[in-house]
């Protein structure tokens, strides 16, 4: 969904939506015609739009990056690690590695070609056996000897450095990754700490 379909659920013009958020009429017209991409704006401008039309400036960006073809694998792949960590904070972590290993997740995602949920339940499985002192389990040789083509930072981290390039949170997170996952070229620092 592109700023002006947002704008016409909102049932709000340009005109409309530049006075009350308060961001210049031709910012705003600027970017709903393409001349300026909504990423290249201050965090204020986008902060202000969001809060005009009742989104968070995540949603806001995720909808204005609808046309960027990555946008909904990032999302979708967010909401895995998520419900991933969840689990495991909910089953306990010796529960969450029987359960996963007895139910050959890691291969079934695998031969599915779902290889980063495949590859990132495995470095969950590695982590939490290195966590809790336990021997990996060898029946993944073959998926520890792959990786991802390029790294697979987490949404945030994204977001941010297509709002400041000068932001180095990309190469931070690379330094806090944690090793099982950054073998797989996933960039992962924090499975813990889940609401």
């Amino acid at each position: 969904m592109e700023l002006m379909s947002l704008l016409k659920e909102k049932q709000l013009s340009v005109y409309q939506c530049a006075k009350e958020s308060h961001v210049p009429y031709s910012t705003l017209s600027d970017i709903v015609k393409g001349k300026t991409r909504i990423e290249k704006c201050t965090a204020e401008t986008i902060y202000k739009l969001a809060r005009t039309l009742h989104v968070t400036m995540e949603e806001l960006l995720i909808e204005c990056f609808r046309e960027d073809e990555n946008v909904p694998i990032l999302k979708d792949f967010e909401i895995y690690k998520s419900n991933i960590c969840h689990l495991v904070k909910d089953k306990g972590d010796m529960d969450f590695i029987i359960d996963i290993l007895k139910e050959n997740q890691i291969r079934a995602y695998w031969e599915r070609q779902w290889y980063r949920e495949s590859f990132y339940l495995l470095a969950m499985v590695d982590y939490l056996s290195r966590e809790n002192g336990l021997p990996l389990c060898n029946d993944y040789e073959d998926i520890r000897n792959c990786t991802l083509p390029e790294p697979l930072y987490p949404w945030d981290v994204v977001l941010a450095a297509k709002l400041d390039d000068s932001l180095d949170r990309k190469e931070q997170c690379l330094k806090e990754a944690i090793p099982e996952f950054l073998r797989f070229n996933i960039i992962e620092s924090e499975i813990r700490n889940v609401c």
